[in-house]
């Protein structure tokens, strides 16, 4: 063998393309390495800008190339000009190649780079201006539309005028026309992009068109979960830069079922206390997520428990979670094969391991995601495609260590506590009861924000949800959906 080989196998790629260039009058070196990094040097120092993070696009404007950037705002650099606001800085480097060739091969390589990272050309974007603090409009105004702007994404905008008004158009639309999928609210209009795209004849093309999320709702969970283990604010301006760098991720769907009604659920189930703080709460949704933590209080200090059961498969290294149950499992009564769309997994029920935990609960908690809001770390090791769902319980618990336990949801170690079992689990059943004071009342189940079945006498039982307040099953699909994410 070459003894030299191995010093060969190291050295640098050669440059894309090399040369100099005018940047602010000054004859300087500019070099578009083979990583994608733009290098220059000039008497004030040395500087670069990297495609892969940083270079949205460029125009040529005569004999000059106008480099549009962003910049995280603690940094910048003395030949880019700009304005910050946020997380990041708008900036633009300017260059003027020395003659017509140069500029063209500027522009050619330049292209290609950005090409080849298979960002978003095109989007349709839904702006959901009712939810949270009425203020998605001004969000996507301000904040969203100026960086899609620069990174020359084309976008086809939306305002939701109605509940379930995403979900219909999705179920309709044509995706080829798009990139992807960016909803401008809290979580609710990603649950309905969902359950739009699931509902097609064509879901599993469908399926594979990524979702965007940018935070202007109540909850905002599903962005925090992507946003904060990469170490980036839970923002606009970091939710649009994460769309349009283009990297996508896969998440597991739950299929909830009872009877041939299903639902699609991507963030979480509830029933018990979170479930009655989430949906009663919507009297404060004037408060913003302020609303969870004040209604929160009072639903402890007015404490609830419920009778029931919950049964489970649990996923490997849990198998000593609960007691073992004799009882068989049904699958669910499936809808024909005639009916368009995803009908959930097929997942042979029979030949599992099962398990079971009897009431009376305080509190029964499914999460899909780590973050079910942006203050809330429900589940800390839940992950997004793993084919589990995480199972947060509580069956008891003193009301002043209650209030102790509500206070550390912002960083997890709620599930640390002697009165929380937090485990994983393939398969879920629920068999919902009555609270154990008052036995004519029953409570509320909530999946994703929205309420899926309503007891007697629970709030605003009178209005219709999709299931009746009886025994629900819940299946895993690992990574059916696609998500835009940081990395």
């Amino acid at each position: 063998m070459d003894p030299l080989q191995p010093e060969n196998d190291h050295l640098p790629s050669p440059p894309l393309i090399s040369d100099r260039v005018l940047i602010n009058g000054v004859v300087t070196p500019l070099t578009l390495t083979a990583e994608g990094e733009l290098q220059w040097t000039t008497e004030s120092g040395r500087g670069k800008s990297t495609t892969e993070k940083e270079i949205l696009s460029f125009a040529v404007e005569g004999n000059k190339v106008r480099v549009k950037t962003l910049v995280e705002s603690t940094g910048s650099s003395s030949i880019c000009c700009g304005g910050s606001g946020g997380d990041y800085a708008r900036k633009e480097f300017v260059f003027e190649p020395l003659y017509d060739e140069s500029r063209k091969l500027w522009c050619d390589k330049l292209r290609q780079r950005l090409h080849s990272l298979g960002r978003p050309k095109r989007l349709l974007v839904f702006v959901n201006p009712f939810g949270g603090n009425k203020t998605a409009r001004k969000i996507f105004v301000e904040e969203v539309k100026p960086l899609f702007d620069d990174a020359d994404v084309q976008l086809d905008v939306q305002e939701t005028k109605y509940q379930l008004h995403a979900k219909e158009m999705v179920r309709s639309m044509d995706v080829s026309k798009y990139d992807g999928i960016v909803c401008v609210s809290g979580d609710g209009v990603l649950v309905e992009v969902v359950n739009g795209l699931l509902e097609r004849e064509d879901w599993r093309t469908a399926l594979k068109l990524p979702i965007g999320m940018v935070p202007a709702g109540s909850g905002n969970g599903m962005i925090k979960s992507l946003l904060d283990p990469v170490g980036m604010s839970c923002s606009a301006a970091s939710a649009t830069v994460s769309i349009i760098r283009g990297h996508r991720r896969s998440l597991d769907v739950a299929t909830i079922s009872q009877g041939t009604t299903k639902f699609f659920s991507v963030l979480m189930l509830a029933w018990g206390l979170v479930a009655d703080i989430d949906i009663e709460s919507e009297k404060f949704r004037w408060m913003g997520s302020a609303r969870f933590d004040v209604y929160g209080l009072q639903r402890i200090v007015c404490l609830r428990q419920y009778n029931g059961r919950i049964l489970f498969v649990p996923a490997p290294g849990f198998e000593s979670c609960g007691q073992p149950t004799s009882d068989n499992v049904d699958k669910e009564s499936s809808v024909s094969d005639k009916t368009p769309g995803y009908q959930g997994p097929d997942t042979n029920l029979e030949d599992l391991e099962w398990r079971e935990i009897k009431g009376p609960f305080v509190s029964v908690w499914l999460h899909n995601v780590p973050w079910g809001a942006e203050n809330t770390l429900a589940a800390p090791n839940a992950k997004f495609s793993d084919g589990f769902l995480d199972l947060i319980v509580m069956k008891d618990c003193p009301k002043l260590a209650l209030l102790s336990l509500m206070t550390k949801l912002s960083d997890g170690t709620h599930v640390q506590s002697p009165y929380v079992s937090y485990l994983k689990v393939k398969v879920f059943v629920l068999e919902p009861g009555t609270r154990i004071d008052e036995e004519d009342k029953e409570g509320i189940i909530d999946s994703d924000g929205e309420v899926l079945a309503r007891g007697r006498k629970s709030y605003k039982c009178d209005e219709k949800a999709l299931m009746s307040y009886g025994k629900l099953q819940i299946t895993v699909d690992q990574g059916l959906a696609t998500l835009f994410s940081p990395e």
